[in-house]
């Protein structure tokens, strides 16, 4: 089942389209990731997934409802982290979670607090004294109080701290494991490599790429890097196939240019010279920045 349905979406704010025919579907269970430069459209796309806005063409649905027309429905099921959160300054965590607990009719404060303890969230400091990475842990307990079957985070790690960032990652593995569904925009690559099954790739509001992590890292190019035990080797022979930016007398490194198969085999023409050599893991910072140029 898909837990997010996307098709032919466009959002039109008078002359200027915010996204134009975006098609996209998130499995149940699945951290998807959403990325894009700013202005490409994640924010509009996002804002139509939660009711705030009407498409201007296309539809989309959560759990199977209509995004506009059953908007207070899906709510219900879904917890939603703004990339521009915005809190009262008289607010607590405490008095927060009373708060939303009221309007969506449960009790929030007994998991919320929970969650404060973990995120190490002074539950009853106001909203005007915290720093911004507090008021960023807020945002989250709020969103996963409920035990959401959705939940959609708009650049969720901003402000947050290494050992936060782990926390909340856990949070997410654990939700996707248990069937949970995670629409995960993010400008930290490396954030999205470790934890999206699927990417959808957006520029100027038109999708560039939708695709698994696993298609796009092999799209990858691999550094290797190669150190000789003596200058003279390194200026004989054949060069491996590498893409070579860098070469001093006795090392050089590049982006693997042909096949796995192919350096192995020059490996053993070579090895008797070779003092070092290193293959990194693919990059895929290189294949996003590509869909943005």
């Amino acid at each position: 089942m898909d837990a997010i349905c996307v098709e032919g979406l466009t959002k039109r704010y008078g002359t200027r389209v915010g996204v134009s025919e975006v098609s996209l579907r998130v499995e149940a269970g699945s951290v998807y990731g959403f990325l894009g430069p700013n202005g490409a459209g994640k924010t509009t796309t996002i804002r139509v997934l939660m009711g705030f806005l009407q498409p201007s063409g296309g539809q989309a649905t959560v759990l199977g409802q209509n995004c506009w027309a059953e908007s207070d429905s899906i709510k219900r099921d879904v917890g939603y982290l703004p990339g521009d959160l915005r809190l009262y300054p008289w607010m607590t965590a405490r008095r927060a979670l009373d708060l939303f607990g009221s309007v969506r009719g449960i009790d929030l404060v007994s998991p919320g607090l929970l969650f404060a303890e973990e995120f190490g969230l002074d539950a009853d400091v106001l909203v005007r004294s915290m720093s911004r990475g507090m008021r960023q842990k807020l945002g989250i307990i709020l969103a996963l109080a409920h035990k959401p079957k959705v939940l959609i985070l708009d650049e969720p790690t901003a402000s947050l701290d290494p050992i936060m960032q782990e926390k909340l990652h856990e949070h997410i593995r654990k939700l996707s494991g248990a069937g949970h569904t995670i629409f995960l925009s993010s400008h930290t690559l490396s954030e999205v490599e470790r934890l999206c099954d699927r990417v959808a790739i957006l520029r100027d509001g038109r999708l560039m790429a939708e695709e698994s992590i696993d298609v796009l890292r092999g799209r990858a190019a691999r550094r290797v890097t190669v150190r000789w035990r003596n200058a003279g080797d390194a200026a004989s022979g054949p060069l491996p196939p590498l893409d070579i930016d860098r070469r001093t007398e006795k090392e050089l490194s590049g982006t693997l240019s042909g096949t796995m198969s192919e350096l192995i085999s020059w490996m053993g023409r070579r090895s008797d010279g070779i003092e070092d050599l290193s293959i990194g893991e693919p990059d895929l910072t290189e294949v996003f920045h590509g869909f943005y140029r």
